[in-house]
């Protein structure tokens, strides 16, 4: 039986933009069998699952309306957020309803209180869970579904590979925004976080392709803040290294041909 590629799309706020460049390119070479994210990469990952056009998707990153998704607000309580929660779930609502999944879709987030990982898999995936996935903690209220309290999938894992393999993958196609956090502070952070959480491990026999920036794409701020010039920069980036990935390919290199055609 052939094996099934992913695509997976990691956490990365407004750095979502180079997800959306990468995408453009492996479109017309990549046909997976499903896709997985987290954080911001659920939102694009649902969207692409749900049929929509990569020019679709840069539109809908060139638009200002996408700053609405991460809207500052000013907070006394840290835990209502730094941002509209009202805004965002708006945000959110429009894109759930707006595509239905054609091939099968997975979605990871943060079990708050248990400090463990759940991937939701299509067609069990809400708006709220779209929402808790990339519900940054301090910027955002948890979001409570079935009784259990949820936050950005990414706080445990930014790619979370494991998620393409219990979804049947033999093959990734990763394209992560977030190779290394914009903060060392939220660097140190995380990793508090994630020595006292209960990880899963990488799964040892999945193949794995990596598009991603050899560096951050930018400042803490500019992840959270929509900015017309920075997103354009961040699409052509994305889409220049996933040609790069596509010409290795072509030369017999880093992976199989029969992955990219």
């Amino acid at each position: 039986m052939p094996g099934k590629t992913a695509l997976l799309l990691s956490a990365g706020g407004m750095f979502g933009a180079y997800q959306a460049g990468a995408w453009k390119e492996l479109s017309a070479r990549l046909q997976p069998d499903l896709v997985a994210g987290t954080s911001v990469g659920a939102l694009n990952g649902w969207a692409i699952a749900g049929g929509c056009s990569p020019d679709q998707l840069i539109e809908r990153w060139n638009s200002e309306s996408s700053g609405a998704f991460l809207k500052f607000r000013f907070s006394l309580n840290p835990w209502r957020g730094f941002f509209d929660d009202a805004s965002f779930s708006r945000h959110v609502e429009e894109l759930h309803s707006a595509f239905t999944p054609q091939i099968p879709f997975g979605a990871v987030l943060t079990d708050l209180i248990s400090r463990s990982p759940r991937l939701v898999r299509s067609p069990e995936v809400t708006w709220r869970h779209l929402a808790a996935a990339c519900t940054i903690p301090t910027g955002l209220p948890p979001v409570h579904i079935d009784g259990r309290w949820y936050v950005d999938g990414g706080l445990l894992d930014v790619l979370p590979l494991w998620a393409a393999f219990e979804m049947g993958a033999t093959r990734v196609i990763a394209v992560n925004a977030l190779p290394v956090l914009p903060s060392r502070m939220l660097r140190a952070s995380a990793q508090i976080y994630r020595q006292f959480s209960r990880r899963k491990p990488r799964p040892g026999s999945l193949e794995v392709i990596r598009i991603e920036p050899k560096a951050s794409l930018g400042t803490l701020t500019e992840s959270v803040r929509w900015n017309r010039d920075t997103v354009r920069r961040w699409i052509e980036q994305g889409a220049e290294d996933a040609r790069g990935v596509i010409q290795s390919a072509a030369a017999g290199r880093d992976f199989t041909p029969c992955v990219l055609q």
